[in-house]
């Protein structure tokens, strides 16, 4: 086609195909008829949505559509709390398991829906005596331990919107989000677990509580046991807090449209952007999509190997999972901790049916080789998700063919903070899937494709993905910003909702995700996803693990750099890189051919697994690093820069 009606060029062609398995679609939650159902009356399908809820007042009014910003169920009242835990009780399913715990050093918990429900109320309640009131905001710096989602749902009791900040962040990073939402409280831990080491999260918050003013009580739960500084009068022990509380706690009767959380989103030169998301539209949408892409059924095991302190975890660990009465699991630590089979020794253990973690992680494990996989029964795993990033369509088929055993599906889910919960994704029960491909836009949501004019792709070419109309997970808005909030979102395209991604369609319709806007190269003219360079590289036998960026080129205007991982036992040369050079050439055509290649052990990763591409352009460019504070392990940066000096020199000289 032609490609100047496109803003990105589509590569990459993908032919295998799995429909669904003839037992799983006869039984799915989603079936045929449910997208016809929801573009007959989108509005009609997510009320319907919105009425499995419990609401302490009914709604009339379905969507207020003041663009930007939308109300959903606006009349209507309900809480958070109430949905995911107080009426599975009052039904009878009290003693249902809502959480296995596992912690990184071995130690297990299962708690039940009723059990959760009474740590919740104490919390709460110690909260309200602290002076924790409705429409005052929380911060929460945690490990992955169960208090951390008995604290969000206890704010959420109480009407208190919840900040969680990761439990990987600076003392820099929670001064900047307490204090522009001006939270009440900081709820941590004395310390936390990864990798058999102890992670300070109380010193970290003493650092920070110099520079946070509003901050009145400092609230520590043990996990580690190690003796913390404790400030009298502002810090507390949780125990302390919720000593000779009742496990009955009435509820706040919150209104649709009030904030349940904020959650800020790292930004590269600003500050981090507050996301507002609030509770009926959210509660709505979550609920619904946790049931459908997943099809969870009341006998799954159902794990999110996410990170509560990212919108994955809020969204598929805490509130859509409970919302829907699920059995889940919370793990705290690493999966390679004490060894590189610890993700699949749980799935063992738990018997987990369901399973979904992140492109990032599946190539992980496809670098540490087989062995690891091996050693444990994976049988009981019926469907597999990824979310995070595309994923390359080796990685998806590794994932189908040795975690799954070639029998599960493969749910691909593009989503965002921003949006709350999923948009694109397979229906396991309906889709035929691609290795690599979102698919399609669940029922109810409406996408496209537009080229930098405005006008919407043909099939078979690709540029910005847009969302065409209001959703009822969307955010309200960046906290204390409106004007924000407009000129990122809702300013490039008249009436339509810039998700800040790449995106191709194939002649089928199926969306492929090209990673963000800024990680498009422009050499010789054309415009190449980094994506697709890191998918053809990831093809070739030897690659675990690829990134890509662009460098400044005097020639092409922008140059293709690679910074490549391989598998067990394979080691880098120069006629492995020329060879994998010819691969990319190869199956993207000549102009995508790399003209740096630098071989790794490791990518510089965030500690929720992302690959810093911000950084990776740093290296490339030669510049000054940016912050580095998030990285799992700053060491990888300063041996790429000696790295990617060396290769410069080799290829220009």
């Amino acid at each position: 086609m032609n490609t100047t009606a496109q803003a990105i060029e589509a590569l990459a062609q993908e032919t295998r195909r799995f429909p669904p398995p003839s037992g799983f679609a006869a039984q799915a939650n989603a079936q045929p008829g449910i997208y016809e159902e929801a573009e007959r009356d989108y509005l009609a399908f997510w009320e319907s949505w919105a009425r499995k809820l419990e609401w302490m007042k009914p709604f009339t009014k379905v969507l207020e559509w003041n663009e930007p910003f939308a109300r959903w169920f606006a009349d209507g009242e309900l809480n958070a709390s109430v949905n995911c835990l107080d009426r599975h009780v009052r039904a009878g399913r009290g003693h249902r398991i809502a959480y296995y715990y596992e912690g990184e050093p071995g130690d297990r918990r299962e708690i039940t829906y009723g059990a959760l429900l009474d740590d919740v109320c104490r919390f709460a309640n110690g909260l309200r005596k602290l002076g924790v009131k409705k429409g005052d905001r929380v911060a929460i710096y945690m490990p992955m331990i169960p208090e951390l989602p008995v604290a969000m749902l206890a704010c959420a009791r109480i009407g208190a919107a919840h900040s969680v900040i990761f439990g990987g962040f600076s003392p820099d990073s929670i001064v900047d989000r307490v204090n522009d939402s001006q939270c009440v409280a900081l709820i941590t831990a004395d310390q936390g677990w990864r990798r058999g080491n102890k992670v300070p999260l109380k010193a970290n918050c003493d650092v920070a509580l110099a520079q946070t003013p509003s901050i009145r009580h400092c609230i520590v739960a043990k996990r580690v046991g190690d003796p913390v500084e404790m400030q009298a009068g502002r810090d507390l022990w949780w125990s302390d807090v919720v000593a000779g509380q009742s496990t009955t706690c009435e509820p706040e009767h919150m209104n649709a449209e009030d904030l349940l959380y904020l959650l800020y989103t790292s930004g590269t030169t600003a500050k981090p952007k507050g996301i507002k998301h609030t509770t009926g539209g959210y509660l709505t949408q979550v609920a619904a999509t946790h049931k459908l892409v997943f099809d969870l059924k009341d006998s799954d095991v159902y794990w999110c190997a996410a990170d509560i302190g990212w919108v994955t975890g809020h969204s598929y660990i805490v509130y859509g999972p409970l919302c829907n009465g699920a059995t889940s699991l919370i793990y705290e630590g690493t999966p390679d901790f004490p060894d590189k089979g610890r993700l699949w020794s749980i799935v063992e253990r738990y018997k987990v049916t369901i399973l979904y973690t992140a492109p990032t992680a599946i190539r992980t494990f496809m670098k540490w080789g087989l062995e690891y996989v091996q050693k444990h029964d994976l049988s009981s795993l019926r469907l597999l998700g990824s979310v995070g990033e595309p994923i390359n369509p080796e990685a998806w088929m590794w994932y189908r063919d040795h975690i799954g055993g070639g029998r599960c599906p493969v749910v691909d889910t593009w989503w965002q903070t921003e949006t709350g919960s999923i948009m694109i994704s397979p229906l396991p029960g309906i889709t035929t899937t691609l290795p690599g491909s979102a698919t399609k836009p669940l029922p109810g949501i409406g996408a496209d494709i537009l080229n930098d004019q405005g006008e919407s792709v043909p099939l078979g070419g690709g540029g910005y993905i847009v969302l065409t109309r209001p959703w009822p997970s969307m955010l309200r808005g960046i906290w204390g910003n409106d004007e924000r909030y407009r000129e990122a979102y809702w300013s490039k395209f008249p009436h339509q909702y810039l998700a800040g991604d790449g995106c191709r369609r194939d002649e089928d319709g199926n969306y492929w995700f090209m990673g963000r806007i800024d990680d498009v190269m422009n050499v010789s003219g054309h415009r190449i996803s980094t994506t697709e360079v890191e998918s053809a590289l990831v093809s070739h036998s030897k690659v675990a693990e690829a990134a890509v960026v662009g460098k400044l080129d005097d020639v092409t205007g922008q140059a293709i750099v690679c910074f490549v991982t391989l598998r067990g036992g394979e080691t880098g040369s120069k006629a492995l890189a020329d060879e994998l050079r010819a691969h990319v050439g190869q199956h993207l055509g000549k102009f995508t051919t790399p003209k740096y290649l630098t071989f790794t052990q490791e990518l510089p990763k965030t500690r929720s697994g992302k690959i810093m591409r911000r950084l990776l352009r740093d290296i490339a460019e030669g510049r000054m690093l940016g912050d580095t504070t998030t990285l799992a392990d700053s060491s990888v940066v300063k041996e790429l820069q000696e790295r990617a000096k060396l290769e410069a020199g080799k290829d220009e000289g």
